[in-house]
């Protein structure tokens, strides 16, 4: 991540995770991260609708020149590059893995203004519609309305790794030599 906005939103999710995959909803404290609210959103997983906002922050709003409350999160995108942004938001959601992209949109001059975007995902539960937060940060200020939103870049970010609780360390203790898994014929 090159935006600090993002290292600093990333790092508080990862600490409220608390190596679970991913926090609840519900863990994070819009307190904790007010100088970020601006910047912050979060989506509704439901592809048929485009993502749609449920939140947006005041600055993010700002730079796209509309109040984003159940707009489309697809529509930011260049026609083109909206499947790859579905992907990655599909990624994030169902397999739980934080994402970071390159984003160059279009500003009302015509200038190019470089982003950066961080997806991140909640925790899913019973009963509850899934979810997803993020946050998007410009490297340049002083911009007017951003449109044609296109990927120059994205990875994923894997999970930290895994230790064995002792009941499981046990278990492979007892499994010495040979061991058979039933498979298929």
């Amino acid at each position: 991540m090159k935006h600090p906005s993002n290292r600093e939103f990333f790092a508080y999710w990862d600490e409220k995770r608390a190596g679970a995959r991913a926090p609840d909803r519900s863990e994070i404290e819009p307190e904790a991260v007010r100088e970020l609210l601006g910047d912050i959103f979060v989506l509704s997983y439901d592809s048929a609708a485009g993502f749609p906002f449920r939140v947006a922050g005041t600055r993010l709003s700002a730079l796209l020149g509309r109040d984003l409350r159940d707009q489309s999160f697809l529509q930011l995108f260049v026609q083109d590059g909206r499947r790859e942004i579905e992907d990655i938001i599909t990624v994030v959601t169902e397999e739980m893995l934080a994402a970071v992209a390159g984003i160059t949109a279009t500003s009302d001059d015509g200038t190019p203004v470089h982003l950066e975007l961080l997806l991140l995902p909640f925790n899913s539960r019973a009963h509850t519609p899934l979810s997803l937060t993020g946050l998007l940060a410009p490297f340049e200020n002083g911009h007017n309305v951003l449109r044609d939103f296109k990927l120059t870049s994205w990875r994923y970010l894997g999970h930290p790794q895994q230790r064995l609780v002792p009941r499981a360390l046990r278990k492979l203790k007892l499994a010495r030599g040979l061991m058979v898994y039933e498979g298929l014929r």
